[in-house]
């Protein structure tokens, strides 16, 4: 039963919850919250599988009544099949990490060659750069020596106020390491075997990290200069190598709904999504420790 409950825990949060969290409309009130909830989300998924290899051989072997020399050999094996999961996690997490490293310091280096220096000294970071182009986008690139770069079309269309939206933005990214939490994400994607994998996930995390940046953004400069500077950039490189480019339109039309709405942030929506996170994170935990209990006290003398 422990096997069945955790499969199906898996299961649902891997096949059913993200379709319906990522339709939702709350996150947009509680974007790093959402963000916090999605990460849960994605350990349980992965807890739960292992818990299913844990708990299943021990179940079996005691319905079929089988020998203790045949419980050891599944419990080996059970430990095999964890290790394959964990390793091939973590294989996949390094290799999108060495890939986006390489991939960053190649662009690092083409922007730091292109750079007009000349005009972007009273901008401001000293990571900043401008490159030629009448087309006005905006991106970051993150790591150790990370840079914000500007086409030239940015400070033509621009006015000074939203060119600080737009650097408030792209920084926050830098500062809270929005890279990471869009490399592990990525790297859980591509380990999951094809039939059990959504791309919900990383779609909707990528567009969260984006209101992340969004909400710094409006605290510093406000509302309109941050929707004027959106409205006016064309869509740039994501933070994650897998977002799908067709998405990126209906993103933008989200984050400029949710500007307009000028909403303020819940308290409750942010404390509500904080608990689903940790009771999740919980549940495998729980549904493997008490059948173990209830067998513990029924044994027990007293």
């Amino acid at each position: 039963m422990t096997a069945l409950l955790l499969g199906a825990l898996g299961l649902t949060l891997s096949l059913v919850v993200p379709g319906i969290l990522a339709n939702a409309r709350w996150p947009d009130r509680a974007p790093a919250a959402a963000v916090v909830l999605w990460q849960s989300i994605t350990l349980t998924a992965v807890l739960a599988a292992l818990g299913v290899v844990l708990a299943a051989p021990e179940e079996v072997t005691r319905a079929a009544g089988s020998g203790q020399t045949v419980a050891e050999v599944a419990v080996v094996g059970a430990l095999a099949v964890a290790a394959v999961i964990i390793v091939r996690l973590l294989v996949s997490l390094y290799g999108v990490s060495r890939r986006s490293r390489a991939r960053r310091a190649r662009h690092r280096l083409l922007v730091d060659l292109l750079d007009r220096a000349e005009q972007h000294r009273e901008l401001g970071p000293d990571h900043l750069r401008v490159l030629d182009g009448a087309l006005p986008l905006a991106y970051c690139v993150p790591g150790r020596e990370p840079r914000v770069v500007l086409s030239h079309g940015v400070l033509q269309v621009l006015d000074r106020a939203q060119i600080d939206a737009v650097l408030a933005h792209e920084q926050t990214h830098l500062r809270h390491r929005h890279e990471v939490v869009m490399e592990s994400f990525t790297a859980f994607y591509r380990a999951v075997p094809r039939p059990l994998r959504s791309r919900k996930p990383l779609d909707a995390v990528n567009l969260l990290l984006e209101m992340v940046a969004d909400d710094v953004a409006r605290r510093r400069v406000g509302d309109g200069p941050l929707r004027a500077a959106l409205e006016r950039l064309t869509d740039a490189v994501p933070l994650a190598e897998d977002v799908k480019p067709d998405l990126r339109g209906d993103a933008r039309r989200r984050r400029l709904d949710r500007l307009a709405a000028s909403h303020t942030p819940s308290v409750a929506l942010n404390v509500a999504a904080g608990a689903a996170a940790l009771g999740l994170l919980v549940l495998p935990t729980v549904i493997l420790v008490v059948p173990w209990l209830d067998r513990a006290l029924a044994a027990w003398p007293l």
